[in-house]
């Protein structure tokens, strides 16, 4: 299957940050060719498919790198209140309750979210019914990273149960879909996780040859108790037990001082920056400067809908870009171009995915297209094209988007899942 797109704006994210007029040619789910200008008739007339952009801009999908798709239901629940607060009294007690349907259900708004907004690849750290919503991101055909989150405050036996779930997880479902669904192990938080289990973790992840995801210094509160029960931060005690031995991508790592950060350095560690959840539950706001300083990998995450509300990437890159300029006081502290990349070729790098986030020959083709006669992304020329991306798009400008050279949205309604069906029973569950 050869595609062929033309009369677009292709911004690239290569090195040379690229941005021109031109066309692509799709083959076997990679760019085949990446040119200027418009295709010859040749190109045209050997293509199976050829698609008129009519002067869309085409970028990289988003990468969403943190977020829990199963909790969807819950936004709007238990709103202003602290983290452990809504954990223990909004979140795990109303998670108690969902039966598979309701998580189904709930997941699958979370990705027509996601696909209508730009995102193209994500990760989900859950813990309910997660070979499900591992079929469903299938039929969705988007890119996943899945993790059967595991709480390790439990008895032995509950310990090896969601160890052996989360490697069945892995073994049923991992490189499925032609690659585009991967599978890595996530114990929840230093908090939730004692020592004991967290090497077991580090130790399942090494026989299997896994990476691992987990929630790290979220609140300063986390890192006092840490600090009170252990005698070390947080970073520190995870590095010791042998966490950072394995590829790992933590979230939120708000409140981390300078030897965590050459810690994570020294160990290639990658980050989630969630800053719109952070702000929201009032955690604090992450160092990102000093991270990038460091060459830190970098990206971005929306968290779950319960602590953001939505789900939109774009909200969240614009957020990320401005609350450092505020805090700093400097409008130089961040490059709209480099947090673009956070939340594309950056967030893919995170995941452990290769050859993502860049509009280039020989690279995956997963990309969306914006409409960008729209007032708020209006004048625009070539020079102006990343910052309007950054300070002025929203997730609704998206209209198409495809992943490995397969379109997801058409004109903006999804091709792989009934978006109807979702609505419904989406506007059914508080009413029932």
């Amino acid at each position: 299957m050869v595609t062929v797109i033309h009369s677009i704006t292709i911004i690239t994210l290569d090195e040379n940050n690229a941005i021109f007029q031109g066309f692509v040619i799709i083959k076997g789910g990679t760019f085949q060719e990446v040119g200027s200008g418009y295709p010859s008739k040749k190109i045209l007339d050997t293509a199976d498919e050829v698609i008129n952009g009519k002067g869309k801009w085409m970028m990289p999908g988003l990468v969403n790198t943190h977020g829990h798709l199963g909790s969807t239901y819950l936004r709007g629940a238990g709103d202003d209140i602290p983290l452990m607060n809504w954990l223990e009294n909004v979140m795990w007690p109303a998670e108690r309750r969902f039966t598979r349907e309701t998580v189904l259900q709930a997941a699958s708004l979370a990705i027509l979210e996601m696909v209508k907004s730009g995102t193209t690849t994500f990760l989900d750290m859950y813990h309910l019914h997660m070979d499900n919503i591992a079929e469903l991101v299938i039929e969705s055909d988007m890119r996943a990273v899945l993790c059967r989150g595991m709480i390790g405050h439990c008895s032995d036996q509950e310990q090896e149960e969601k160890l052996l779930e989360s490697i069945q997880l892995y073994h049923n479902f991992h490189g499925e879909n032609d690659n585009k669904l991967t599978v890595a192990l996530s114990p929840h938080a230093p908090y939730t996780c004692p020592p004991v289990f967290l090497e077991k973790v580090v130790d399942k992840a090494v026989e299997n040859g896994m990476w691992i995801h987990t929630h790290v210094s979220e609140t300063k509160k986390e890192v006092v108790d840490h600090i009170q029960k252990y005698g070390k931060r947080p970073v520190e005690h995870l590095n010791e037990l042998g966490m950072f031995n394995v590829p790992c991508l933590i979230a939120h790592a708000v409140h981390v001082n300078d030897e965590e950060l050459n810690i994570l350095k020294e160990k290639g560690v990658s980050i989630s920056h969630n800053p719109m959840s952070n702000l929201k539950l009032g955690s604090g706001i992450a160092p990102i400067p000093k991270m990038l300083d460091l060459n830190l990998s970098v990206s971005l995450g929306t968290d779950s809908t319960a602590s953001n509300n939505n789900l939109d990437m774009f909200e969240e890159l614009r957020i990320a870009t401005l609350i450092q300029k505020g805090l700093h006081e400097d409008p130089t502290i961040t490059s709209s171009e480099a947090y673009l990349r956070m939340a594309t070729q950056y967030g893919a790098k995170s995941l452990q995915i290769n050859n993502v986030g860049e509009i280039k020959e020989n690279f995956i083709a997963d990309f969306i297209l914006i409409e960008p006669e729209v007032p708020h992304l209006l004048p625009w020329n070539e020079d102006r094209i990343i910052s309007h991306i950054v300070y002025s798009m929203k997730g609704s400008d998206v209209t198409d988007s495809f992943v490995q050279g397969k379109q997801i949205m058409r004109n903006r309604e999804l091709l792989q899942l009934d978006e109807e069906k979702i609505l419904y029973e989406a506007n059914c569950y508080l009413k029932s």
